[in-house]
């Protein structure tokens, strides 16, 4: 920090305490003009160890806490600093600096939630009746409405609560962090349009620095490009184009697919659990692929070994063969008559009468 710019801050905060009650209208008017003074408070707010953070933040709560709006205005307009310098001294443990930063949060939030009153204050809007002209609409447009009792109940101006009540905070943790400094954007937002150039660019830079959604970003910058084409702006088209030609290309291209997500292994479904399951027939049906595979397998081989046949001593071969069994290298003669004896019992079983077996012998050579 410069010489110069620190001696601006030092008169500043000097300048405050000695003033009379009767000057601090005209005071408050006059600090917007001082671009130099708003310039060295945005360097004392970047260094984080500097002695001049916790009178500046000292001096912040003070403006706030008057009844002058203009000194009000003086303080938010650093508020998106402020909550970016907390944010980044918060993740580096650095309670020592960020504890006077904390303090003006917490007392510009408490001061907020709160009425001249006393009361919680409500934030709101009032939805507005389609019979009374606005400049969106003509009441004629809409037709003759029929006085009735429901009517004229119904009549008065619907009131939508949007923020409130919220409670006090004496500190801030990780469960209402969030909740807070929402809040504290939601009141700079609602007096945006009294804020400098400074502080809006405070809080773009703020915002592009905390936020990493790709996807909503991009949408928003072809809203903008939409709306500058649509009206024929020059200075926001040349920007949002200069932006969106120096996005980094290979961010832009991983979110294309969607929001990312964690892939979790699910159990399987009923469907799965039966298709799968082990039953009399899924193990008939696997000994049948099995002995399919071994009786390729010896077909397959080496025709050089010699195969034994079997020689029935009956000539009857009615019976059923068991599993796995196969009878070997039968002739043309024993397969023709083994097909006639089988369609004689097919016949005997289809007029009721009973099938006549033999047993079966063998003779090994």
């Amino acid at each position: 920090m410069l010489t110069t710019e620190r001696g601006v801050v030092e008169e500043w905060l000097s300048e405050f305490k000695t003033l009379p009650e009767a000057s601090i209208t005209s005071y408050a008017a006059g600090l917007k003009e001082k671009t130099s003074l708003v310039s060295a408070l945005y360097e004392v707010i970047q260094e984080h160890q500097s002695e001049l953070l916790e009178p500046v933040c000292h001096q912040f709560f003070e403006f706030y806490r008057s009844k002058e709006k203009n000194l009000r205005t003086f303080t938010l307009q650093f508020l998106p600093e402020l909550i970016w310098c907390y944010l980044s001294l918060s993740t580096s443990r650095d309670l020592q600096s960020s504890g006077c930063i904390e303090a003006l949060l917490l007392s510009i939030y408490n001061l907020e939630i709160m009425d001249e009153q006393g009361h919680s204050k409500l934030l709101s809007f009032t939805i507005p009746s389609l019979s009374k002209p606005s400049v969106f609409h003509e009441p004629s447009s809409i037709g003759s409405m029929a006085l009735t009792e429901g009517a004229l109940s119904q009549h008065g101006l619907a009131r939508v609560v949007y923020s409130g009540p919220h409670p006090q905070r004496e500190m801030l943790t990780a469960q209402n962090r969030f909740e807070v400094l929402s809040f504290l954007l939601l009141c700079y937002n609602s007096a945006l349009n009294f804020m400098p150039a400074p502080s809006i660019r405070s809080l773009c830079h703020m915002s592009s620095s905390y936020n990493g959604e790709w996807d909503a970003a991009r949408r928003a910058l072809d809203d903008v490009l939409y709306r500058a084409q649509l009206e024929l702006f020059p200075e926001p088209l040349l920007v949002a184009n200069a932006i969106k030609a120096s996005l980094p290309q290979g961010a832009i291209k991983g979110t294309k697919e969607g929001t990312k997500c964690i892939q979790v292994e699910i159990a399987p479904t009923s469907s799965r659990i039966s298709r799968n399951a082990v039953t009399s027939m899924s193990i008939r049906g696997h000994r049948w692929k099995r002995n399919e595979q071994n009786d390729t397998s010896i077909d397959s081989s080496d025709p050089g070994n010699l195969v034994i046949p079997e020689i029935s001593v009956t000539n009857v071969s009615g019976d059923r063969i068991g599993n796995g069994e196969r009878v070997k290298s039968l002739t043309e003669n024993d397969a023709q008559h083994i097909q006639a004896m089988q369609d004689i019992c097919a016949e005997a079983r289809a007029e009721g009468k009973p099938e006549i077996r033999r047993q079966k012998s063998t003779l090994q050579i």
